[in-house]
Order: C-alpha cells, then structure tokens, then sequence
C-alpha cells in the first residue's frame, strides 16, 4: 500500500497508534506500530503493535484472549500517528483494567487518582 510509505515512522521506525473502542468511543490505549505490524493489522484485521520491550509483534489477544478486532484505520494529517477504531473483547489494558488510561491527574491536590476497577 502506496499510503504506508508516506507515513512518518521516527526514527526506529515506529509510529504511535491511538485504539479507541468503536462502540464507546473510549480511548482505550496507545501502543506503536512499525510498517511490518501495520500491514499485518490492514490484512489480518486483529490489532498487531509493535512491542519495543520484546522487540516483536505482538498481536492483541493473542495470549489473553482479550482481541482488538478492526473497524477502521484513520491516519492524521501529517501521517505521524494512527487512529485505530476497534471491537473489544475483555479488558484493553494489561491490568486487566477497561483501558490504559485510569490514573488522573488531580492538580489541585497534587495527587493522582486511580479510576475504575481491574476487570
């Protein structure tokens, strides 16, 4: 795919992706992708990131089940991050949590806050 070559992958060769559950709209998390685990999500359908602490592709679910399936794939205006529409199943986040983004930030207290429950 022509478009994918005009996209701007730092310097490692990644680029940030945004999944956000189509359904809620919630943002769920935010990963990195290289050229290789972006064509394996257009093809296969199921979130493919790139993992930088295991120097892999890592396909969403694959292990614990909880699957991103695509709905649509969204590239901003200067090509340098992705926005991933997805079906979820299970929890997004590794702690089991509905997403990765539950700790918040209470400036007034200078505190943060942990939201929600783990799954």
């Amino acid at each position: 795919m022509e478009v994918i070559d005009q996209l701007a992958f730092n310097e490692q060769g990644l680029i940030p992706v945004i999944t956000q559950d189509n359904q809620s709209k919630r943002v769920l998390m935010m990963a990195w992708m290289n050229k290789a685990s972006l064509l394996s999500t257009l093809e296969s359908g199921s979130m493919t990131y790139w993992s930088r602490s295991r120097n892999e592709l890592w396909v969403k679910g694959a292990s614990s089940g909880n699957t991103q399936t695509v709905v649509s794939v969204h590239f901003d205006c200067d090509g340098d991050a992705i926005l991933c529409m997805v079906n979820q199943v299970g929890p997004a986040c590794h702690t089991l949590r509905p997403n990765c983004f539950y700790l918040k930030v209470d400036a007034d207290n200078n505190t943060v806050i942990v939201l929600g429950d783990k799954g």
